[in-house]
């Protein structure tokens, strides 16, 4: 996760809201984001989607198995319906968000019975330290 925010840190001092994400297999680290959206005038740059574009390009194939996703923010339902798809086996976030979270907090897309796949979340991981991350960014653009 401390990896997680040095990439939220370094969002939020290009501009993006700070949000950051490392994905991990077998104890290694396949791929780092943040957020960038506002840079290139993409609403789906969000730091999660780009972690699994660019591992399913290092891994070869856009199965992600046996994999653990660690973000500073609870996921949208964008990109944890992207989890899903990927089939990543964990996701471990920081902040939890009551009105865009989709790994539990506004509903849960993770664990959906209908859904072909689950994706064991523990989240609240240096929840106080990712969420002040983000207060301090919108409370300087308020």
């Amino acid at each position: 996760m401390r990896l997680a925010l040095d990439e939220a840190r370094a969002a939020g001092e290009r501009g993006e809201v700070p949000v950051g994400a490392v994905l991990v297999q077998a104890g290694r680290v396949i791929a780092t984001r943040g957020n960038e959206r506002e840079s290139r005038n993409d609403p789906t740059a969000h730091a999660e989607l780009l972690v699994l574009r660019d591992a399913a390009a290092i891994l070869g194939g856009w199965r992600i198995l046996d994999a653990t996703l660690y973000v500073t923010l609870e996921p949208c339902p964008m990109c944890a319906g992207a989890l899903v798809q990927a089939r990543v086996a964990r996701l471990v976030y920081g902040a939890a968000d009551p009105k865009a979270g989709a790994a539990g907090s506004l509903l849960d897309l993770t664990s959906h019975p209908g859904l072909n796949h689950t994706v064991d979340v523990m989240g609240g991981v240096l929840a106080d330290e990712a969420g002040e991350l983000l207060r301090r960014f919108f409370a300087v653009r308020r």
